[in-house]
């Protein structure tokens, strides 16, 4: 299990944002992938932060009630962000995800570029793939 690593199940391609992103564009972005968050990038593909559609959906509520017009990704992205390596442990990551809780974690190599992302239901079908892998495995064993 220790062998499963994150680049072996992260999305290569996630949806990401800029900073300068007003964000009634981000919000239309979730509402076509479906994706409940993604990460800030600048032009270098260098993670910047992460926005969530909670945190679009904060700020659009905001901007309605006191019906300013304009909004930026800038203005409401976490800067402190949990990444993970692709060569991290899937079962570590379980584990930081229980702790932590975020739901979906960007992947990054050594220099900081966004390499995709990784999100909880991704853990899961990691962890179903093994054990049903172990399951044909065992079948194989038994009938020799």
């Amino acid at each position: 299990m220790e062998s499963l690593k994150v680049q072996e199940y992260m999305n290569h391609y996630p949806i990401t944002f800029t900073p300068e992103m007003a964000l009634v564009d981000a919000s239309l972005r979730f509402l076509k992938t479906k994706q409940i968050g993604g990460p800030v990038i600048d032009s270098n593909h260098k993670l910047l932060g992460f926005i969530s559609e909670s945190d679009v959906l904060s700020k659009m509520l905001d901007t309605i009630y006191y019906n300013e017009l304009t909004a930026y990704v800038s203005d409401i992205m976490r800067k402190e962000v949990l990444s993970v390596k692709p060569y991290d442990s899937i079962l570590e990551l379980a584990q930081e995800m229980l702790k932590s809780k975020p739901k979906l974690y960007p992947v990054v190599d050594d220099e900081g570029t966004l390499l995709g992302t990784i999100s909880r239901n991704e853990v899961l079908r990691a962890f179903d793939t093994h054990r049903r892998a172990s399951l044909a495995n065992d079948k194989v064993h038994a009938a020799i």
